[in-house]
């Protein structure tokens, strides 16, 4: 038996996480638009957290990148947090509000809370697996 087969290789931990997930555009207009967003962390920012959204929903045509802390996504589960850019509270008990301020103005988006809370737990396996190292 080879050594390889003995002792295979650890599997390394992701340096990064994606997840796509729906998400739906809050405004007065009774009917809501769902929306593809994809939510990400990189193991070399293990502080922050990025949401997405498709080029389709920006005037210049291009993705457009939301950076701000993992910890306030994490909060913003439980209870109203934020007071700049980014604001996150829970709407019940199965879907959470983030709001994103711009000079251009504002937008509110609901998701289900399930897939974020599912995102975060998927963005502490790289940071464990760099701690030890």
């Amino acid at each position: 038996m080879s050594a390889t087969a003995e002792n295979p290789p650890a599997t390394a931990a992701p340096t990064a996480v994606e997840e796509r997930v729906r998400a739906r555009v809050i405004t007065d207009d009774p009917l809501y638009r769902t929306i593809p967003v994809a939510l990400r962390f990189a193991a070399a920012e293990p502080l922050a957290v990025r949401i997405v959204f498709p080029a389709g929903l920006s005037p210049e045509g291009t993705d457009n990148e939301w950076v701000f802390p993992r910890a306030l996504l994490e909060a913003g589960l439980q209870s109203p947090t934020g007071t700049g850019d980014v604001r996150v509270w829970p709407c019940g008990r199965v879907q959470a509000v983030v709001e994103f301020h711009s000079p251009e103005g504002v937008a509110v988006v609901q998701f289900d809370i399930a897939a974020l809370r599912r995102f975060l737990r998927r963005t502490y396996a790289p940071v464990a697996a760099a701690a030890t190292r």
